[in-house]
């Protein structure tokens, strides 16, 4: 398979190289379209510009599966070895967390599709989520040199289930994925602050993926306010880490934005879109003017920062700089 890779054509070994890791960009993308909804409380006039992202989201969730089945269907081999891989591993839940994140866009307008993408997500995701804990128990030894807040993401995707799950019935499911989640966000954070302080820094290309830090306690905020009756201290809590999560990562975006851009920027989007609707959701039950000013700085930055993003994945793409061997 190798052989055949290297005689295959210039658009082959493009499809070779076609990373799960461009599902960090669905992720992106949807949390903006989510972000913008919540903001229509506040601003009523980004509500259209809310449904205009649902549909550029969706699309773009489509071509990405498109292109990744493709890869997965026609070189095999890519995708075993990229799922063996210690760091590309860890975005393979950020197609099922885009899947429920997709379910939340859908559960206003048409609940029938939201349950279905939900039911689809969640059982994803619990796979993916377990086979990947197991991998890192038992079955392959790992270096510090691969922990980076990227290994977030599959706790992030648990904490994602309750959005949608608690709304559409499924409590006790919620309540099961959250737990789970929470519980390895804590796990993880010890181990990335560990290697983060005591061990070699971050080499560029995953310097951005510090942005992941803020992502779990601002979607375990949205997630619990599902799931509980109303804001209490441990909301509180989470809301708060999500803000300290912010700070501590500014001090470090100098570093950042000094960096070449790398697809791996696209970590950036996410974890700001689920800060702003946190500070939205905690703006409108507790009434709060400050938190709905700071929900709309943080939603001005997420519109820069994608546009931005955006802007340099498509002149990355018009450069043939997109899906190239490591």
């Amino acid at each position: 398979m190798a052989d055949a890779a290297q005689s295959t054509p210039e658009t082959d070994n493009r499809l070779v190289n076609f990373p799960i890791t461009f599902y960090a960009i669905t992720m992106g993308l949807f949390g903006l379209t989510l972000a913008l909804h919540a903001a229509s409380r506040v601003l009523e006039w980004v509500g259209p510009f809310s449904n205009i992202m649902f549909w550029v989201s969706l699309a773009v969730f489509i071509i990405i599966t498109i292109g990744y089945a493709a890869k997965a269907t026609v070189y095999p081999s890519a995708l075993k070895a990229e799922w063996h891989h210690p760091i590309r591993a860890t975005f393979f839940p950020a197609a099922s967390i885009s899947l429920l994140l997709m379910s939340v866009t859908f559960l206003p307008e048409n609940e029938g599709i939201a349950n279905i993408l939900w039911i689809i997500g969640a059982v994803i995701q619990g796979v993916l989520t377990l086979a990947i804990i197991g991998r890192w128990i038992g079955h392959k030894p790992f270096e510090y040199s691969h922990i980076n807040p990227a290994w977030f993401i599959p706790a992030v995707g648990n904490v994602v289930v309750p959005v949608a799950g608690a709304q559409l019935g499924y409590t006790e499911i919620s309540w099961l994925f959250f737990s789970g989640g929470l519980m390895f966000w804590i796990i993880l954070l010890t181990l990335v602050m560990n290697r983060l302080i005591f061990h070699t820094p971050l080499p560029g290309k995953l310097l951005p993926t510090l942005v992941i830090m803020i992502a779990p306690p601002a979607v375990a905020f949205i997630s619990y306010l599902q799931l509980s009756d109303g804001v209490d201290a441990f909301a509180h809590i989470l809301l708060n880490l999500g803000y300290v999560f912010a700070l501590i990562v500014m001090t470090q975006f100098p570093r950042i934005a000094q960096l070449p851009f790398a697809m791996s920027f696209w970590a950036l989007s996410f974890p700001v879109a689920s800060l702003t609707i946190a500070s939205f959701r905690y703006g409108a039950l507790a009434e709060s003017q400050a938190h709905e000013t700071i929900g709309i700085i943080l939603l001005m930055v997420l519109v820069v920062v994608i546009v931005v993003l955006t802007l340099r994945t498509l002149l990355a793409i018009a450069r043939g700089q997109i899906c190239l061997p490591e």
